[in-house]
């Protein structure tokens, strides 16, 4: 069974909270966006920890090291039946200075020239509902889950 961990980054601007999402990058995703963004996120081996492959996918999607208390999420399953492991962090960053790294599909298809793109093309920050509306539906349980985590603590 295929594994993915990530990191779903939040923070607070005054007292409104703010989610970090990432867009696909490539051909697939070029005019798609609600139901379209992720965490960052990759696959990992049973040998992996899978905090440490959350925290490397991060940085292999953005250029950012993330560090922080990180809360560990309950994880989801997608159609596919692969699990996804996730934590929250608290952790700010500059969305315009991120840095993917490059994937490398046959494109256009069936021309058998091969074509890079980036992994991420984009990352933002959401309030909670417009990042209910932009976040793959399978992965919307992290944000509700960090709501319900964030409201326990006021």
């Amino acid at each position: 069974m295929k594994q993915s961990a990530g990191i779903l980054l939040y923070k607070f601007v005054d007292k409104t909270v703010f989610f970090f999402l990432v867009h696909p990058g490539g051909p697939f995703w070029k005019n798609k966006d609600l139901e379209s963004w992720s965490i960052p996120k990759g696959e990992f081996t049973d040998d992996e920890n899978p905090l440490d492959a959350a925290i490397r996918e991060f940085k292999e999607e953005t250029s950012f090291e993330v560090d922080g208390d990180f809360i560990k999420l309950e994880y989801v399953k997608l159609k596919s039946g692969k699990i996804v492991h996730a934590w929250a962090v608290d952790f700010d960053l500059d969305e315009t200075l991120i840095k993917s790294n490059d994937f490398e599909i046959e494109w256009p298809p069936k021309s058998g020239k091969l074509e890079s793109f980036p992994e991420i093309d984009k990352g933002e920050w959401f309030q909670t509902d417009e990042a209910l509306k932009k976040i793959n539906p399978a992965q919307a349980d992290f944000i509700v889950q960090m709501i319900s985590k964030i409201a326990a603590t006021l």
